[in-house]
């Protein structure tokens, strides 16, 4: 397998509106990130996912863009982008861009003018469909809920949006559209930005009239296409986001061979608390066999002809302390070991800001807690149905994405050290408990864990390119697996539960890392592991 530096590289997602504000206006910014660039470097990563920090009108809090070249004035501007690129090249960080090619914001310039008339130019860059106001072209739905639809009443025809109707989908039939977008990617490339995310990627080669959303008969040629026109002869990170992928899918977008990605977004393990065939929305119990399955598929086939991201959180997933943690008693623990299956893995880790403190969800009690537009639309579709208020509650409680989205927690300060305004959102309560201060006080604490996995990645190749061999497939309260290279071969054992339990293998250990004391030699035969215990360690013959 070819050695490359984003493998042994661990990446730090920044959602900027949320993570330090320093204008006080109560809107996380640029410099606000460029003030903490001491924190990330002290925690070790090499890459900082930047959320969308483009201008917009923000029906989607940035995922609708209005201008892919410029800052919203809300962030900053093009000249404090600029000197943040360079601030963290000097540090050793490389900033990676989140590029939304779906679709854009219906006030970017390209939809004023496609809406304006069915011969302007710019008509054929947005998908279109007769109709008439009763009657939608077909029965196709938005992500945000209700139909994918929307009438326009200027030209009398319906365009095409996945998401919210201020977000219409691109046509990326049309050759004009994807020579406009390789020209804005090279221009982010020239300026510096090492990394690119692409939302929603799997939904470029949708064919709507087939009711084809992703994994379209093109999207492939189309993404050779931009490997070849962009990044792909340049040393560059870039990642899919695929909400729809399977493993053989995955092969496609990340296997060197076919120049497409360097990784994907997957979202299947993420499905282990959601009832089969139902929304996300639709809770269950966290099916722990099915999970461990899963991670393990993905590394077995992805193990010689592709890549994998590893993530537990982002900005459009709950805190996994609070999802599949314990978030009151063993908060510690359990973020420690959440972190230790993840980053023991092969691939490239992702860590969502707070996740390192061990961040959790916020204590949401009725609808106007929310300002998501995912969750205020599943809300009043839900009742609508004649769902219970608690049924509602208790999904967007586990679920939404406004857990992710809550302000840092950098000290015990005025709104978490956050702001000196009023935040733009909620602020945690648990942050006098819950912050950077304290946990850069507390040699034990969470953060200091996942600095020494971020270091135990790049001081040894065993956790960057050894195999993985899934043990204990079927106990119910271990997550326990294998990485050999060489010669050498260490287990990663983790009790996912508050229950003890024990776990055997033959032979002797040597402790790397745990999140409990233990002794520097352990025999193996029969471990008795505490609540959320996570080991790392070499097997001694």
């Amino acid at each position: 397998m070819e050695e490359k530096w984003w493998k042994n590289s661990v990446v730090y997602q920044i959602y900027p509106r949320s993570f330090c504000d320093s204008n006080r206006d109560g809107i996380g910014d640029i410099n606000g990130i460029r003030s903490k660039l001491w924190y990330l470097k002290e925690l070790g990563i090499d890459i900082i996912w930047l959320s969308p920090v483009y201008p917009s009108p923000n029906a989607d809090n940035g995922y609708d863009i209005s201008d892919y070249y410029g800052i919203s004035p809300e962030f900053g501007t093009l000249e404090d982008m600029k000197k943040l690129i360079q601030e963290c090249e000097n540090n050793d960080i490389h900033i990676m861009m989140d590029l939304v090619l779906n679709h854009t914001s219906d006030e970017h310039p390209w939809f004023l003018e496609a809406k304006s008339a069915t011969d302007n130019p710019y008509r054929e860059y947005y998908i279109w469909r007769k109709g008439d106001i009763d009657h939608v072209p077909n029965d196709m739905t938005s992500c945000f809920g209700g139909s994918a639809w929307e009438y326009s009443q200027q030209t009398g025809e319906y365009y095409l949006h996945f998401f919210h109707k201020k977000q219409p989908d691109l046509n990326w039939e049309n050759k004009n559209v994807r020579a406009e977008i390789w020209k804005m990617i090279n221009y982010w490339i020239d300026l510096g930005v090492k990394g690119f995310r692409l939302d929603v990627i799997d939904m470029i080669g949708k064919v709507p009239d087939l009711k084809i959303k992703e994994n379209g008969p093109k999207l492939h040629e189309y993404l050779q296409e931009m490997n070849k026109k962009t990044f792909g002869n340049k040393d560059i990170v870039t990642v899919g986001e695929c909400w729809g992928a399977d493993t053989e899918i995955g092969k496609l977008y990340s296997s060197p061979e076919r120049k497409e990605l360097n990784m994907i977004f997957q979202f299947e393990q993420m499905q282990s608390d959601q009832i089969e065939g139902g929304e996300k929305w639709d809770l269950k119990p966290l099916d722990f066999i099915y999970l461990k399955n899963t991670f393990a598929k993905w590394q077995k086939e992805l193990a010689e002809c592709g890549w994998n991201s590893l993530f537990w959180n982002n900005h459009d997933l709950p805190r996994i302390v609070s999802r599949w943690g314990n978030d009151k008693k063993y908060r510690v623990e359990s973020a420690k070991m959440l972190a230790t299956v993840l980053h023991g893995m092969k691939g490239t880790p992702y860590i969502y800001q707070g996740e390192e403190i061990g961040m959790t969800n916020y204590p949401f009690s009725n609808i106007e807690d929310f300002a998501d537009v995912e969750a205020i639309n599943m809300y009043y579709e839900r009742k609508q149905k004649g769902y219970s208020q608690e049924s509602i509650m208790k999904s967007l409680c586990a679920k939404a994405r406004d857990n992710a989205r809550t302000p840092m927690q950098w000290d015990n300060s005025h709104e978490a050290g956050f702001t000196e305004g009023k935040p733009w959102y909620h602020v945690n309560p648990n942050y006098t408990k819950i912050n950077v201060e304290m946990a850069l006080k507390d040699k034990n604490s969470i953060f200091y864990y996942y600095q020494k996995l971020i270091k135990l990645r790049k001081q040894n190749t065993i956790l960057v390119y050894g195999t993985f061999e899934l043990l204990c497939a079927e106990n119910k309260h271990i997550f326990a697996y294998a990485r050999q290279w060489n010669e050498k071969k260490w287990l990663i054992i983790c009790n996912f539960y508050e229950e003890l339990t024990t776990f055997e293998y033959s032979g002797k250990g040597k402790i790397i890392l745990s999140n409990y004391e233990q002794q520097e030699i352990i025999l193996l035969e029969q471990i008795k592991l505490r609540p959320y215990e996570a080991i790392i360690c070499e097997v001694i013959v």
